[in-house]
C-alpha cells in the first residue's frame, strides 16, 4: 500500500510543536510546570487519579497561571458512575469553575457496563460551555474505544485523555494513531499514561499525537518531557 494511502497515518508534527499538558495538584506544581514550558495545566485535588480541586486552589491558580487551565470535576475516586446527588455536585463545580475563569473542565461519566454515560455527558458538556471539555482516562475503561469516541464527538467534547487503552501511551501508540485519524479535527487526542522524557519522542512519532499529558506533581517529569521534545 502506498504511503500516501488514505489509511496511512498523518506525518508526526515537529516535536517542538507538541503541547504538553501537566497534571498538577498545587499552586507550586502548577507554577513549576508553567515555568518549565507546559502549554496547559490540568488542576486536580487529592486522591488516586485526582478529584475536584478546592475553590481556593482554583482561584489562586487562576491568579498566577497564564496558560490554559483545566480543572478536574470528579466528586470521588470510587468509580466513574455517578448518582443524582453526585451529578448535582459536579454541575455546581462546573458552574464554579466557569465563574472563576477556568478555560476547561475534565470529567468522564460512565454507565455500569463502562460504556460512556451519554445522557449525563451531554448535560454536563452543555452546562460547561463555552469552556473546553476533556474526557479523562475513564475512556480507557470503555469496551469499544471507537464507539466511545463517537459518543464524545456527538456530545461536543473537545479533548480525550487516553493511553489507547494500554498500560502506557507508548504501548497504545497504534490505537492512539487510529483514534486520531478517526477524530480528525473534531476532537483532540491527548496521549497520557506513563509519559516520560526518554520515550516521548518515540510516542509522538508512532502515534502522530500533537498533545501529551504528563504528571506534573513531580516537576522533574514535566521538565524532562519538555526538554526531550525541544532537543534537536
Amino acid at each position: 500500500m502506498s504511503a500516501t494511502s488514505a489509511d496511512a497515518p498523518p506525518p508526526a508534527p515537529h516535536f517542538g510543536a507538541v503541547l504538553v499538558e501537566a497534571c498538577c495538584d498545587s499552586v507550586y506544581t502548577a507554577v513549576a510546570a508553567q515555568e518549565a514550558g507546559a502549554g496547559r495545566i490540568e488542576l486536580c485535588g487529592p486522591g488516586d487519579g485526582g478529584t475536584t480541586p478546592s475553590l481556593g486552589l482554583m482561584a489562586r491558580c487562576r491568579d498566577v497561571i497564564t496558560v490554559p487551565l483545566h480543572v478536574m470535576i470528579r466528586p470521588h475516586t470510587r468509580d466513574f458512575v455517578y448518582h443524582d446527588d453526585e451529578l448535582d455536585v459536579m454541575a455546581n463545580d462546573i458552574v464554579t469553575a466557569r465563574t472563576l475563569g477556568m478555560d476547561g473542565v475534565v470529567f468522564g461519566p460512565l454507565q455500569r457496563d463502562d460504556a460512556v454515560d451519554t445522557r449525563h455527558l451531554l448535560e454536563l458538556t452543555h452546562l460547561a460551555r463555552p469552556m473546553a471539555v476533556a474526557f479523562h482516562r475513564a475512556f480507557d475503561r470503555t469496551p469499544d474505544p471507537f464507539a466511545a469516541l463517537h459518543a464524545l464527538m456527538h456530545a461536543g467534547v473537545t479533548h480525550v485523555l487516553t493511553s489507547g487503552q494500554a498500560t502506557t501511551a507508548l504501548e497504545g501508540a497504534a490505537t492512539l494513531s487510529a483514534l486520531r485519524q478517526r477524530a480528525g479535527d473534531r476532537l483532540t487526542i491527548l496521549a497520557g499514561g506513563g509519559i516520560r522524557g526518554p520515550h516521548v519522542r518515540e510516542l509522538v512519532q508512532r502515534s502522530s499525537v500533537r498533545q501529551v499529558h504528563a504528571r506534573g506533581t513531580d516537576p522533574a517529569i514535566i521538565r524532562d518531557v519538555i526538554r526531550s521534545l525541544r532537543e534537536g
